[in-house]
């Protein structure tokens, strides 16, 4: 770089601005692809789902309980075994959603809760429905609703209020 030439003339365009005059292009492609999984050691968690169960996981060693699965203990190391968590639970904390993924658009907006459970150790995320958002508040009761038609995923799951049907 000689002395009189400035880092402006010699960098490339910066982005948003016409490179040799032409505007970039935007092309919409369809993109699908079919993804097989397992869930391996976290699978009786998605099979508890289907029967209108929620699994967590107590450490074999310390008693530690976790909400969501485990197979070892990140308190002691112990393996942990299932055990069915209380169906009845308080919103810990929540936020409101106004954007989502594609599969949530149609319900935006919508809630987003953790959930504490009596003698749980750790918060269950999980969606909260048949509620308006000004009508949430830390500590409403809530109760685990399982979907009739399993589709092996966590959206199995959501949380209404106590009072709902």
């Amino acid at each position: 770089m000689k002395d009189t030439d400035t880092a402006e003339e010699t960098s490339p365009e910066p982005k948003g601005v016409n490179l040799f005059g032409v505007d970039p292009l935007i092309i919409q492609d369809h993109y699908e692809i079919d993804y097989r999984h397992s869930y391996a050691q976290d699978s009786p968690f998605f099979v508890g789902l289907s029967k209108g169960d929620l699994l967590g996981s107590r450490c074999t060693g310390c008693q530690y309980m976790y909400a969501t699965p485990r197979s070892h203990c990140m308190e002691c190391g112990a393996t942990t075994t299932w055990e069915k968590l209380p169906l009845i639970g308080r919103v810990h904390t929540f936020t409101v959603c106004y954007y989502g993924g594609e599969s949530f658009l149609k319900e935006t907006p919508f809630i987003l809760v953790l959930v504490e459970f009596q003698n749980v150790n750790t918060l269950f995320l999980s969606r909260l429905k048949s509620i308006a958002p000004e009508e949430v508040h830390i500590g409403l009761p809530i109760r685990p609703r399982f979907t009739k038609a399993p589709t092996f995923r966590v959206t199995d799951v959501w949380f209404e209020p106590m009072g709902s049907t």
